[in-house]
């Protein structure tokens, strides 16, 4: 009896790693004007199941405004009108929207202002082994009047806060991980 021998799987079968080349630009992770007083920083790590770094793993994060408005303003991708290069953020408006590459130890940090109306910052995670990008909240408080936090299990609620960090003002830590016991959890949209 001939066996035939197995093939490699096809590019489109495998997933990862996952490229984020020329997708963050300059100041993506400063959604605060530089000096602005009432910068916070969200910082944390992506992690996979087994509680190692992702250091490939890209981030967005959109926000309320501190005034409440969910409307944003351009200025993000800001290009120079002669050369085409990306210039970033015109360090003055808020954009609501944010970038980041985590670093080789799967580390990110966004410099932004508390949004407004809503105690959280909503975060896409893309990343190697993900067939589809992930949505998921940090939450800056505790809000038992907010409907989504309201409605996840007790038991998993923690994963969606990113408390401020003892000793250090202002600065809110929110690690993502991807699997496991402490499964960050995860929306999904219809």
């Amino acid at each position: 009896m001939s066996t035939t021998p197995a093939l490699p799987p096809t590019p489109s079968q495998t997933v990862g790693p996952f490229f984020g080349y020329a997708l963050p630009f300059t100041g993506g992770s400063d959604l605060a004007p530089p000096g602005h007083p009432d910068t916070i920083t969200l910082h944390g790590r992506v992690l996979d199941g087994a509680g190692e770094p992702v250091p490939d793993a890209l981030l967005e994060f959109w926000q309320a405004g501190p005034d409440g408005s969910l409307s944003g303003a351009p200025g993000s991708l800001r290009r120079d009108p002669v050369t085409g290069a990306v210039l970033g953020r015109d360090g003055v408006e808020f954009t609501g929207f944010a970038r980041i590459a985590v670093d080789a130890d799967g580390h990110y940090a966004l410099r932004t202002l508390a949004p407004g109306g809503a105690p959280y910052v909503s975060v896409c995670v893309f990343a190697r082994g993900l067939m589809h990008h992930l949505f998921t909240r940090a939450y800056l408080r505790d809000d038992p009047d907010d409907a989504l936090l309201a409605a996840v299990d007790p038991e998993r609620r923690h994963t969606l806060l990113a408390p401020e960090e003892p000793g250090r003002h202002r600065t809110h830590r929110f690690d993502i991980r991807l699997q496991g016991g402490e499964e960050t959890v995860f929306l999904e949209f219809g």
